[in-house]
């Protein structure tokens, strides 16, 4: 038998060759048996697996966060690592973004529409970058991070991607339960039930796991798109550009929207590797990062900007501000759908509204995934049971927060980019400068799971609170304004720059300390 066909196939002294993935007729099975540490049997956990393995005829992905094999990787279309942030950010919560440097900064279309333009082509690479480990190491995101922070050190990220997804998706799904009340104002559906609509569909197809979520997301974008087009062209006559003057305030605006728009970007980082692990482990690094980062800013540009020059439209039409004010979101969206094309604009509006579970569906999948790098005891819970304790939360957040969307979303998003700058400038730093640009030769993809084989994660720890004393310096939020930060524009105010100095201080202080840690203790 020659070494290709080796790869292949395992050869059984009595029955000869054998297919190695065995038809995947029991993953859950193989789980089960694995001797992996994971304790998959006995009481509540036997029970929640074998309900696993009866779901593991359907179709549905049964493993979690275990590193997915080079001889069990099947998703060959590497487009599809575009077509998933496409579909991701043409959502409704993409548009929001946009409204909000004139909403909150008081921004004219053109600063805000540079302001998207710089920000998202800057902070979406990492997320490319990303991307391209996932399909090189067959590990979760969360996981590669083990390679810097550790076992134990890689907690801390894990709980703030936890918050992060819970988060995005409870904002999400404020935004598209606000655009299905505003569909009908004789009978406006219920906040409350607008939101358990759009989980429930966002459940359905995360529970099922990373094939049925790139399925699915290969074709969400395309309606939506096509609404989006219409909507510029009912608006596009009603839309008047202007620019700030220049100046310190004009300035302290732009680096405090950016900063927003740097957490929407950004937020992605933390997940990027998930959907990228089933890609053949020698796929071409250009075409899944150019896939990655060109589905990401075509619609984060487009949208956002759209959002932005929404806005501009209320000198010219008092209604839609009006409908703005009352529906907040789905107002504005309605607007210029409703009003000129009756039943049809109202129709389109559902699909808007619904656009949403494109966006909640990455967060969902890949919150049990990360809830599950907590260790080998979160692990042993399925995948599919953590999802729906996930999307049960989160429908909680979101009624109960409904009222106050647009400061939530503001203040998240910032806080957001404020950590995601120092994580990944670490993952960064640590696969370039000490493990050689490369997962075959600077990495044990083995040991992802086998706590001394990891670093201690010191440098890591100490780096990160580094790039926090530096985003503390440079924030500009409502409830706290930096030392640094007050010096861009009113010193009341301020001008966020908490994100560039996370990453400037992270950048500056991890390679001497990783130098010293892998001095001290060798790894």
């Amino acid at each position: 038998m020659s070494s290709s066909e080796g790869s292949i196939n395992k050869i059984d002294e009595e029955k000869g060759p054998i297919p190695a993935r065995q038809d995947r007729k029991g993953r859950a099975e193989v789980l089960l048996a694995a001797d992996d540490g994971v304790k998959r049997d006995g009481g509540i956990l036997g029970k929640m697996w074998g309900g696993v393995v009866y779901l593991d005829k359907f179709g549905v992905e049964v493993g979690g966060v275990e590193r997915i094999p080079e001889d069990d990787r099947q998703h060959m279309t590497i487009m599809d690592s575009g077509f998933l942030w496409c579909s991701a950010n043409l959502t409704i919560s993409t548009f929001s973004l946009g409204t909000l440097g004139n909403s909150i900064w008081g921004m004219g279309l053109t600063d805000a529409c540079l302001v998207i333009v710089f920000f998202n082509l800057l902070c979406t690479i990492p997320v490319a970058m990303f991307s391209t480990w996932g399909a090189q190491s067959g590990l979760r995101q969360m996981m590669i991070g083990r390679y810097s922070f550790g076992i134990i050190g890689i907690y801390l990220p894990i709980l703030l991607n936890c918050i992060a997804c819970i988060g995005w998706s409870t904002i999400n799904t404020i935004v598209g339960a606000q655009a299905l009340a505003a569909v009908s104002t004789s009978h406006e559906l219920p906040i409350a039930a607008g939101i358990v609509i759009i989980a429930i569909i966002t459940l359905f197809v995360a529970l099922f796991g990373y094939k049925y979520v790139h399925m699915f997301e290969r074709y969400a974008s395309i309606p939506v798109f096509i609404i989006f087009l219409i909507m510029l062209g009912q608006a596009a006559p009603y839309m008047s550009a202007s620019m700030s003057a220049p100046g310190v305030f004009t300035a302290a605006n732009c680096l405090s929207f950016g900063g927003t728009i740097a957490g929407f970007a950004l937020g992605w980082t933390s997940l990027a590797a998930d959907y990228t692990v089933n890609f053949p482990a020698n796929s071409s690094k250009f075409k899944v990062f150019t896939y990655t980062y060109v589905g990401l800013n075509l619609p984060l540009i487009f949208v956002e900007c759209l959002g932005a020059a929404m806005m501009t439209t209320f000198t010219a039409k008092s209604t839609w501000e009006a409908a703005y004010e009352s529906h907040e979101l789905g107002g504005l969206l309605g607007a210029p759908l409703i009003g000129p094309m009756g039943g049809f604009g109202r129709f389109l509006l559902v699909l808007l509204a619904l656009s949403i579970v494109a966006n909640n569906i990455p967060n969902m999948y890949s919150f049990a995934l990360t809830f599950q790098a907590f260790g080998k005891y979160a692990q042993s819970i399925p995948r599919i049971f953590l999802v729906i304790v996930g999307t049960a939360i989160y429908i909680v957040l979101a009624i109960v927060g409904a009222s106050s969307f647009e400061s939530i979303l503001d203040n998240m998003l910032v806080i957001l980019s404020y950590w995601l700058a120092i994580y990944s400038t670490i993952l960064i730093e640590e696969h370039y400068i000490f493990r050689k640009g490369s997962f075959k030769l600077g990495y044990d993809l083995e040991a992802y799971n086998t706590l001394s084989s990891l670093p201690y994660g010191f440098a890591a720890m100490v780096a990160l609170g580094f790039g926090v004393m530096g985003a503390v310096f440079g924030m500009a939020q409502v409830w706290y304004v930096g030392i640094l930060g007050r010096l861009i524009g009113d010193p009341s105010y301020g001008g966020d720059i908490g994100f560039e100095l996370a990453a400037a201080f992270t950048a500056v202080t991890y390679p001497a300390l990783r130098y010293a840690e892998l001095k001290l203790v060798g790894r």
